[in-house]
């Protein structure tokens, strides 16, 4: 079977809301991510073994906050019929150390940040504006970030395994 075709067969059997990721290849960084009916890529860049041919998985996920970010106030003004003509969200993600200093060593010495930086075109006033601002935090992909996440891992069984 070829690699489209084993592709296509993975891509098929994925349920409704469930994603599969798979390495592009043995020992590569480059991943393809399927949700049933989109086929994207991953990967680290060049400056740490990748080939460069995706987005990051950070890369990927400020590219979710962004589009949730962006579609989360593109239904709000239209539903208020403001003059928003365009949004742009800009986003950047960086480690920065706690308050506490005594343990800089430690792991969770360490947060994760995410800067976020709308800009927005149209005759919008600046009570809209600061309404869209307020509306932003409330994308669902932000709440899930903002919220504590339970993620369980289990392993499943491979196709050549008895």
């Amino acid at each position: 079977m070829s690699d489209a075709a084993k592709l296509e067969a993975l891509q098929a059997s994925l349920r409704a809301g469930e994603v599969l990721v798979t390495e592009a290849g043995p020992g590569l960084f480059t991943q393809t991510m399927m949700d049933g009916t989109h086929a994207l890529t991953a990967d680290e860049p060049r400056s740490v073994g990748g080939d460069a041919l995706g987005p990051s998985p950070y890369g990927l996920l400020l590219m979710s906050l962004g589009a949730c970010t962006s579609m989360t106030l593109r239904l709000y003004a239209d539903k208020k019929e403001w003059p928003l003509e365009q949004i742009f969200v800009r986003l950047s993600h960086t480690k920065v150390h706690e308050r506490d200093a005594e343990h800089p060593d430690r792991p969770e010495a360490f947060l994760d940040r995410i800067d976020r930086t709308l800009e927005v075109v149209g005759p919008l006033d600046a009570a809209q504006r600061a309404r869209l601002l307020e509306v932003a935090d409330n994308c669902p992909v932000h709440r899930t970030l903002s919220s504590k996440i339970d993620i369980r891992t289990e392993m499943g069984k491979a196709s050549d395994q008895a």
